[in-house]
């Protein structure tokens, strides 16, 4: 399992908490929420099958994993800025 990221997004007066988490092996998945004042506002689960059937070395798989929950976020910020995410 992957430690998840927890991020505050500040965007026009708003600050949204952003947190990606590693939901293991089992579901070969993660999930990116966004929250604002503890509501949840977007909620998604991306999968990472495609990486563990690369069959990569544990520290080649994490990077790999962590690179996609980084650009995901990344992907949130900007739909957040482009107002798609309340």
């Amino acid at each position: 399992m992957i430690v998840g990221t927890n991020t505050v997004f500040p965007h026009e007066g708003n600050e949204f908490h952003i947190q990606a988490e590693d939901l293991g092996m089992k579901t070969k998945s993660f999930e990116v929420r966004v929250y604002q004042g503890g509501t949840v506002l977007f909620q998604k689960r991306i999968s990472y099958d495609d990486i563990v059937q690369q069959e990569l070395p544990p520290s080649e798989f994490e990077v790999a994993v962590r690179t996609r929950m980084d650009k995901m976020v990344h992907t949130v910020e900007a739909a957040i800025v482009k107002g798609k995410i309340p």
